[in-house]
């Protein structure tokens, strides 16, 4: 009898594991018809989606960023929202605002203007474009899934995913985001220039007479489900404790650190860092056809979620030292 649950109870696990690969192959795959190449872009995406989070993509203008944003947005039936930020851009602009309405009796009331934000895929593009008081606005949106505005706080209900977008070598006229908003993102994403292979497969696409759309993979309940069964993942105490390990060593005050991170590293990962971390390594396990963290998954996916939690000190930034070398310090630790 024993026998036989523990049978059904396997069966039930690998089942999970199945449906789960073949969904997200089919929407990386559908993805694929449209954005060319980028696979570990669209992973990480997809991964960030699956847990919840929110994504900032960093990469020169004209690699298919926004492209990648509207194209997911088609995949999974979401309502899809374009905010570009400008320096003029005012956080009533992403929110919505309270504005004067009549009756059909003639009474005149406040009602609420919902703004981008209510959407379920939104890309918030060039964010570093717009001040600081405008980037906080989406601070609430991101963390709580509520916006509030005149004293009355507007809930988002289901899937409300953030993709940010910001270009690192146009600095003049930008305002960095401010360490408290990029902790919020659940991963940075670098997106690196094409292959000559994909540059091909781009020119293909786009300069033919017939440009290929993303068809419906499943609906947004069905991202959410998932997100559900990827939390069922078990992790050892080992593994949870490693993850801690290796949030905790990315701080130079912390005794056990490593020589490179005290003399480069002035800030390291926030605990928010280490949930992000433990949170997608249990996608990526379910990925790789398992149901359970190993240490593989999460020194798959430290770089991306640990590389814009790091602040590097005055020493680390004038040796043109990287975040991403200060996490590869960290795993070979």
């Amino acid at each position: 009898m024993t026998d036989n649950l523990t049978a059904d109870k396997t069966g039930e696990l690998r089942r999970k594991i199945e449906h789960f690969r073949n969904n997200v192959q089919r929407l990386e795959t559908e993805i694929g018809r449209v954005f060319v190449g980028q696979e570990a872009v669209v992973r990480n995406t997809v991964i960030a989606m699956l847990a919840g989070g929110h994504v900032l993509l960093e990469g020169v203008p004209g690699l298919g960023k926004t492209l990648l944003v509207r194209t997911l947005a088609e995949a999974v039936s979401g309502k899809f929202s374009r905010i570009q930020f400008t320096p003029d851009l005012m956080p009533a602009d992403i929110t919505g605002t309270n504005i004067m309405s009549e009756g059909q009796d003639g009474t005149r009331c406040f009602e609420f203007q919902k703004g981008p934000v209510f959407a379920n895929i939104v890309l918030a593009d060039e964010i570093n474009r717009s001040t600081p008081k405008t980037q906080a606005a989406l601070l609430e949106a991101m963390q709580e899934h509520s916006v509030t505005v005149g004293g009355v706080s507007h809930s988002l209900d289901g899937l409300f995913f953030v993709l940010a977008t910001q270009n690192p070598i146009d600095m003049e006229g930008t305002y960095p985001l401010p360490e408290a908003q990029l902790d919020r993102f659940f991963c940075k994403v670098v997106v690196p220039f094409p292959t000559t292979n994909e540059m091909l497969g781009i020119l293909q696409r786009t300069t033919s007479v017939e440009s290929p759309k993303a068809d419906t993979v499943f609906s947004m309940e069905e991202v959410l489900e998932m997100g559900r069964v990827a939390r069922e993942v078990t992790v050892a105490d080992e593994i949870m404790l490693y993850a801690a390990e290796l949030c905790l060593r990315s701080h130079p005050e912390h005794p056990k650190c490593n020589a490179f991170v005290k003399k480069y590293v002035r800030y390291g990962a926030s605990p928010r860092g280490a949930q992000s971390l433990l949170l997608g390594a249990k996608i990526s396990a379910l990925l790789n056809g398992r149901f359970n963290v190993s240490r593989e998954d999460l020194h798959e996916l430290a770089p991306v979620v640990f590389r814009h939690r790091i602040i590097l000190s005055f020493e680390g930034q004038a040796d043109g030292v990287m975040t991403d070398d200060v996490v590869k310090k960290l795993i070979a630790q």
